[in-house]
């Protein structure tokens, strides 16, 4: 049984085999883990087991130290800010719905309010007003 796995990211490969699909020595495999870079699952025998998720970041980690000619130093910085700016991502979007709610609370109480003050308009009845009645309200003051 294998543990602090998602379902959808079931460890099944041994070492070997996810050497084999990501190209690499699997010595090479167990430097990332000592580094830090890759976390494989454990059976409670202590074999290391990877899922497709591994196997693809075993796959960046080569394309960051082969093709773009990074160091383990330089991947781990990579790593780290790459997930940094999902936490990011994912604390933006929280806070974009947060703000949503807020704004749509915000709106029924103006609603609210502005319902409330057509409650308490009293109309009133049309008068005619000629220039007599304005210049003699203007003589009294």
């Amino acid at each position: 049984m294998v543990k602090d796995r998602k379902e959808n990211d079931r460890a099944v490969f041994m070492i070997s085999v996810a050497a084999e699909l990501s190209g690499l020595h699997p010595q090479t495999l167990r430097i990332y883990e000592q580094k830090g870079l890759i976390t494989p699952a454990r059976t409670p025998r202590n074999t290391r087991l990877y899922s497709e998720e591994d196997v693809e970041r075993l796959r960046y980690i080569q394309q960051l130290t082969g093709e773009l000619g990074m160091n383990l130093a330089g991947v781990e910085k990579v790593l780290e800010l790459e997930a940094r700016i999902e936490k990011m991502k994912t604390r933006i979007e929280r806070l974009r719905k947060e703000m949503d709610a807020a704004t749509r609370q915000l709106r029924e109480e103006v609603e609210a309010v502005h319902r409330s003050y057509r409650r308490e308009l009293v109309p009133v009845p049309k008068k005619e007003i000629t220039l007599r009645d304005v210049g003699s309200r203007s003589s009294k003051t």
